[in-house]
C-alpha cells in the first residue's frame, strides 16, 4: 500500500495546529496550512485529488462574491442566496480526480434547496458522481441537535452505478448517551458500511456484532430495497422528484405492526424535529428577507 498523505486547509491557526499535532501523533505525513477556503486554494486542489472528507461549517453567510466570480472550483455556479453550502459542495467535488471519492456532513436544508441552488444541485445530479445520500438523526453533534446530512460523490463508479444513487436512512438507528446526546456504536457503523458494500456487489464485514442487523434486512447477503431503510435510485427517479436529494423522498416507510410506544421518547422525538423544522424556518425566512432587500435596494 502506498503511503497516504494528508493535505488540509483551515482558517483557524489554533485548529491548523491541532492538526498537525493530530496527524503527527498517528504517524501520517500532511500538510496542513491556513487559509480561507473561500478564496484561496493554497494547494492548487482543482481535480487534484483522490479522497477528500469534510465537516464543514453550516449555512454560512458572508462570502464576498465578488472575489470568487472567477474562481474554477465554482464551475457549477455562484449561489444567489447568502449561504456558502454550495460553494462547501463544489469544493469538495471539484477537488477529486478523475477516479476521486468525496465524503461530507451536510446541512439538511441543502438536499432541497431551491433558486440558484436548485440549478447547482440539477447540474451535479446530471453529472452521474451523486453516489450516495444518507440522512442522519439529530443530537449527534455536542454543541447543537440539528440533524444532518452525509453527501457522497465518486468519479469513479463503473458502468454497473453510473445512473445510480443510492439513499439511506438512519434516522431511527443510534445509542442515546442522555437526552441531548446521541452516538452510533461500531456494530451501527459496521451496519452502514454493510448496505453500501452490498450496493457495490462487495462483501459484508461482520467484525462488529452487526451480523444480526445485516441479516435482518440482507438475509442472503444481496442488496435489496428496504422501506425506510434503503433505496437505489436512477438519476431520472431523481429528475422526476424535483432534483431532491432528501433520503426520505425514496425510501419511504418501515411496515411495522402495532406495538407499545414509550411516550416520553417518542415526544422528544417529535420535539427534537420541531426545533430542528423551526431552525430551517428562520433560516429561510432569514434568506428571504436578504434577497428581497438585494432585489429592491442593489447595491451599486
Amino acid at each position: 500500500m502506498n503511503e497516504i498523505t494528508v493535505f488540509g486547509q483551515e482558517k483557524t491557526l489554533e485548529t491548523v495546529k491541532l492538526c498537525k499535532m493530530n496527524l503527527s501523533v498517528h504517524g501520517i505525513t500532511g500538510d496542513i496550512k491556513q487559509g480561507n477556503t473561500y478564496y484561496d486554494d493554497i494547494h492548487d486542489s482543482l481535480n487534484k485529488f483522490e479522497f477528500v472528507m469534510a465537516n464543514p461549517p453550516f449555512n454560512v453567510n458572508g462570502v464576498n462574491k465578488e472575489m470568487i466570480k472567477t474562481d474554477k472550483r465554482y464551475k457549477y455556479g455562484i449561489p444567489s442566496l447568502n449561504n456558502a453550502n454550495y460553494l462547501w459542495i463544489q469544493i469538495f467535488l471539484n477537488s477529486l480526480n478523475t477516479k476521486g471519492r468525496t465524503g461530507f456532513v451536510m446541512a439538511n436544508i441543502a438536499t432541497e434547496a431551491g433558486q440558484s441552488e436548485l440549478k447547482i444541485r440539477e447540474k451535479i445530479i446530471k453529472s452521474g458522481y451523486v453516489d450516495i445520500i444518507i440522512a442522519i438523526g439529530p443530537n449527534f453533534f455536542y454543541n447543537v441537535t440539528l440533524s444532518c446530512t452525509l453527501w457522497f460523490f465518486d468519479k469513479s463508479k463503473g458502468d454497473l452505478r453510473q445512473d445510480k444513487t443510492l439513499f439511506i436512512d438512519v434516522r431511527k438507528i443510534y445509542h442515546k448517551i442522555d437526552r441531548t446526546h446521541r452516538i452510533f456504536l461500531p456494530k451501527h457503523i459496521e451496519f452502514i458500511t454493510n448496505i453500501v458494500k452490498l450496493f457495490r456487489n462487495e462483501k459484508p464485514s461482520f467484525n462488529n456484532n452487526s451480523k444480526d442487523l445485516t441479516k435482518k434486512y440482507f438475509p442472503n447477503d444481496k442488496y435489496r430495497d428496504n422501506p425506510g431503510l434503503c433505496k437505489v435510485t436512477t438519476t431520472e427517479d431523481i429528475i422526476n422528484q424535483g432534483f431532491s436529494l432528501n433520503p426520505g423522498r425514496y425510501v419511504g416507510f418501515e411496515k411495522r405492526e402495532i406495538e407499545e410506544i414509550d411516550f416520553y421518547e417518542e415526544l422528544e422525538k417529535s420535539f427534537n424535529n420541531l426545533k430542528d423544522l423551526n431552525k430551517e424556518s428562520r433560516l429561510i425566512e432569514k434568506l428571504i428577507e436578504d434577497s428581497l432587500e438585494t432585489f429592491f435596494n442593489p447595491k451599486e
